[in-house]
């Protein structure tokens, strides 16, 4: 997936913008956006320009109070904060064509509901490494992809292909148009991460480890798949799950 790695400068650390005006020519100027934070009851001509730009940028909008924002910086915010994102964000829609047209089978990986930076960071350089064509996080609900994500991912967070969408359900749909399997790991079945055929075109769903892939997903998936567990504790940190079904689609792929 050469064509959609990231180019330019990787950036370090998030940057912030803060300011009314500022962050209107920020998005004007097609930043990529992590964010927005914007003071609870903001008013005035300006924010009625700033309204109608955030909801094209498709990032999450945070209604915080003031005492938010003076914590973020102690520079004249204006009751508005955009965070610049360290990655640029690409589309599904572009992505799964290409795949196709290079004779690959698609594997995709969807994170529903995983909040925690570093299980973000260490679930990437997993992806990476076993090949994964993109990872698709939603709007909100989803870890901030950071300085802490990509030190966690070695990097692999500037080379693998970052999807956001708003509604996961209807992106899934959209795989599955395509011609891709939805596979949803989770702990509410009987049958085991090896019954499916990963040799087929795949979407690998893995959700928060508190909640689990949501029941929207799971209603629509082609499979439910689990990771068998034979010790007391029952469960498993969700990069290590994603790791475990990961590794079986590549051996069903490679065998």
């Amino acid at each position: 997936m050469e064509n959609f790695k990231r180019s330019g400068r990787p950036k370090e650390n998030n940057e912030f913008v803060f300011g009314i005006r500022a962050v209107i020519e920020a998005i004007k100027a097609g930043k990529e956006i992590e964010s927005i934070y914007i003071q609870r009851g903001l008013s005035g001509d300006l924010i009625s320009e700033l309204k109608p730009l955030m909801r094209e940028v498709e990032a999450p909008i945070h209604t915080v109070p003031v005492e938010k924002l003076n914590r973020m910086t102690q520079k004249n915010h204006q009751g508005v904060i955009a965070v610049i994102s360290s990655i640029t964000f690409q589309k599904i829609e572009d992505i799964i064509p290409f795949i196709y047209e290079k004779g690959e089978t698609p594997l995709v990986l969807i994170l529903d509901g995983i909040t925690d930076v570093r299980n973000m960071g260490a679930i990437a350089r997993t992806a990476e490494c076993a090949g994964v064509h993109a990872i698709l996080v939603p709007t909100k609900n989803s870890a901030q992809i950071n300085a802490d994500a990509i030190k966690t991912s070695a990097g692999a967070l500037f080379n693998i292909p970052v999807c956001r969408h708003a509604n996961l359900h209807k992106v899934a749909l959209y795989l599955q148009e395509c011609g891709l399997q939805i596979v949803a790991c989770t702990e509410k079945t009987n049958d085991l991460i090896y019954n499916p055929d990963y040799t087929a075109p795949t979407a690998i769903v893995m959700g928060a480890e508190d909640e689990g892939v949501s029941n929207e997903i799971m209603r629509m998936a082609n499979h439910l798949a689990k990771i068998p567990m034979f010790g007391e504790i029952g469960s498993l940190n969700v990069s290590v799950s994603t790791g475990i079904i990961l590794y079986e689609a590549i051996r069903q792929r490679t065998t």
